[in-house]
């Protein structure tokens, strides 16, 4: 791909993060917030050349705050937009790294949102709506768990029945994945190591929160499970938590 702008798209449950990304640029063009989507409080809020500004969008779901924004993205890159950076949050076993968005791809995506009931079907109406607004440009599917499907079975295996992780896909997935991978290929660039002969236990510190075990590159171990529910005490998930 050509140097060039690139929109990346954050949809969650409930809100819509979005960015004009330049690699020679160390601001955004463009930034922006679309949350509370599905409420009489709907808002998106965007930063561009520096200004702020605010649209309520009383009632307004994914769809209307992407029917808003994304013209915003059009009339601010313009000619220099050359493609566009979905964020998924569960890409189950299909998918190991980040992938030109196809009729093959959105089709296991939608197998997978069974898995992300919240969030999988979301993100789908951002691929849908932006490749419906920008069907000439490369699209780009980046995945939460890709990062970790290099776990070892004995990691990502729970002790249950056998038909409960090849019938249902009971296993742990992970989540948090670009964020650990970013994060140790960066420490390793800072520290002058190698990123494939480095090891490092990364935290993903926020709302959510995740630990990573990293060899040389690779996820090894990760602290969230089938659900992001699994691990660490977080804003709004208990972690971890005795059966009994």
């Amino acid at each position: 791909m050509q140097s060039g702008t690139i929109l990346v798209i954050n949809c969650g449950s409930s809100s819509i993060k979005f960015a004009l990304v330049n690699a020679q640029q160390a601001d955004f063009a463009l930034s922006g917030l679309a949350e509370r989507l599905g409420s009489p409080e709907a808002v998106l809020h965007w930063q561009l050349d520096g200004q702020k500004h605010h649209l309520a969008m009383a009632g307004a779901d994914h769809r209307a705050a992407l029917a808003q924004l994304l013209p915003l993205v059009q009339q601010t890159a313009g000619s220099q937009l050359v493609g566009i950076g979905h964020r998924v949050v569960h890409g189950g076993e299909h998918f190991t790294s980040a992938s030109r968005i196809d009729a093959t791809s959105l089709a296991a995506i939608r197998a997978t949102a069974p898995l992300a009931p919240l969030h999988n079907p979301a993100n789908l109406q951002g691929i849908e709506v932006a490749l419906a607004l920008f069907p000439e440009l490369p699209h780009v599917a980046v995945f939460d768990t890709s990062f970790h499907q290099s776990l070892p079975e004995h990691a990502y295996r729970y002790a249950l029945p056998e038909a409960l992780y090849r019938e249902h896909g009971v296993r742990r997935y992970g989540f948090h994945g670009t964020s650990h991978q970013y994060v140790s290929v960066r420490a390793a660039e800072l520290s002058g190591l190698p990123v494939t002969d480095s090891c490092w236990l990364s935290a993903h510190l926020g709302n959510g929160c995740s630990t990573c075990a990293i060899v040389d590159g690779q996820s090894r171990d990760t602290s969230m499970g089938l659900t992001p529910l699994e691990g660490l005490v977080m804003g709004t998930r208990s972690g971890d938590v005795d059966p009994n």
